[in-house]
């Protein structure tokens, strides 16, 4: 185990609207207000996704994923962290339960996401944590406390 201690800065609270790409929303917005490190709760409705749904084998490296995809309206309830990447990109890591009537989908929806009628977002900055994203040979940029 590894870590690293802060404080919470900012909230940042975001509407996005009907068709609005979630992640890239949320990164565009966290990087416009300066946020190096943050928490994100997702809540509201959601479309056109595609989520990474577990590995194909848990040993295997890189991994390869299993993906669930959708194209209608469905609800979201998500939560994540915001870290820079090795390159300084920021990059929002979330897991959410997404569903519609008894159809759920529990994962990482990080393959594309866009909101449907409104996706209400929470950013909570996070600040003096010492931590990136770093690529690991599991192919994924994973959190890395320096």
């Amino acid at each position: 185990m590894e870590y690293t201690t802060g404080a919470v800065g900012k909230c940042i609270c975001i509407r996005l609207h009907d068709g609005d790409p979630v992640y890239g929303s949320i990164q565009d917005v966290a990087a416009k207000e300066g946020v190096d490190a943050g928490v994100v709760i997702v809540v509201g409705g959601v479309q056109n996704g595609a989520v990474v749904t577990g590995p194909v084998d848990q040993n295997e490296r890189p991994l390869r994923t299993t993906v669930e995809k959708f194209a209608d309206a469905r609800e979201i309830a998500g939560i994540g962290t915001l870290f820079k990447n090795e390159s300084g990109e920021l990059k929002l890591h979330m897991h959410a339960s997404i569903g519609k009537g008894t159809d759920p989908i529990v994962g990482c929806p990080r393959l594309g996401l866009d909101s449907w009628l409104v996706t209400e977002v929470i950013i909570l900055e996070l600040t003096g944590i010492n931590a990136i994203r770093a690529k690991e040979a599991s192919g994924l940029e994973l959190l890395k406390i320096l």
